[in-house]
């Protein structure tokens, strides 16, 4: 009895040793992770000497609130916010009504194209982005839309091959029970998207929101391609403008960066549940 008990202390210290490992491994992750983002918070309190002071200090020796207000007035910060909200806001429109719909077909309706179709989606996610990039950017300028949001927008309301993968994987996981006890009780095909799939499939569309939201959010390449006015800028051109015309105010550029990251701090923050549960019922890896 004795030597049993003695074995199950050695297993429970072993394991508590194990968790205590992993858990200074994450503690360890988070803060190389963390790391940027507290020094851009921190730099962005500072005064432009103090953010080059050596030895470097995290946190300010002054408390300067005024790079905020003087980093939001050497550009028009607050129009290329309200473009970015713009665009953004479309885009997420776009995939989660589109990308569902597209996700359905492929997956709980029998036509003898999904297998293929479902198959060259997952090809043209193999294709680099800078291969499509000339030859998308001469079909938008052929159809007169370059220098307007169209490019930037339009193509959500198509919908996106890795978004209607992972919500194709999603339909999969539900029982073709639950649509049939609905067939046989006289709901056609679109009564059973509307009433089954889409009500069961929130985490799914949370997860490719959150997605969608930020591409389109932190996008650069897109809008440097498509948008030459400056009064359509959105923020990511904007703070690259920011850095091209002044000498560099560091504070100031981490203030202004500080405020870009605020919303996706917000909009990840509440919806994280639904995420995490997306992905584990999408069959993606983290």
């Amino acid at each position: 009895m004795n030597v049993h008990t003695a074995h199950r202390r050695r297993r429970i210290g072993k394991r508590q040793i194990a968790m205590l490992f992993k858990y200074a491994l994450i503690a360890v992750l988070c803060v190389i992770f963390l790391s940027p983002f507290v020094v851009m918070i921190t730099t962005s309190f500072k005064s432009n000497s103090d953010a080059f002071t050596l030895p470097v200090k995290i946190l300010p020796r002054t408390v300067v609130l005024t790079n905020f207000s003087e980093a939001t007035s050497k550009i028009p910060y607050f129009l290329y916010y309200r473009n970015t909200i713009f665009i953004t806001v479309l885009s997420v429109l776009g995939q989660v009504l589109v990308t569902p719909m597209i996700a359905y077909s492929l997956s709980k309706i029998r036509w003898k194209g999904a297998p293929f179709i479902s198959g060259l989606l997952m090809a043209t996610m193999m294709i680099p982005h800078a291969v499509t990039m000339i030859p998308v950017y001469k079909i938008w300028s052929t159809l007169r839309l370059t220098n307007t949001y169209a490019p930037l927008i339009l193509p959500c309301f198509f919908g996106s091959s890795f978004n209607i993968i992972i919500v194709r994987q999603f339909f999969n996981g539900l029982p073709n029970s639950l649509f049939e006890a609905a067939k046989i009780d006289g709901a056609n095909e679109l009564q059973r998207y509307y009433m089954i799939a889409l009500p069961l499939s929130k985490p799914a569309l949370t997860t490719i929101g959150i997605y969608a939201f930020l591409n389109a959010w932190s996008d650069y390449m897109n809008p440097l391609i498509y948008i030459n006015k400056q009064e359509k800028y959105t923020l990511s051109l904007g703070l690259q403008s920011y850095m091209s015309q002044f000498a560099i105010n560091w504070p100031h550029l981490m203030a202004a960066a500080t405020l870009f990251v605020i919303p996706v701090v917000i909009f990840f923050a509440i919806f994280q549940r639904n995420f995490v549960e997306g992905v584990a019922t999408t069959g993606m890896k983290a």
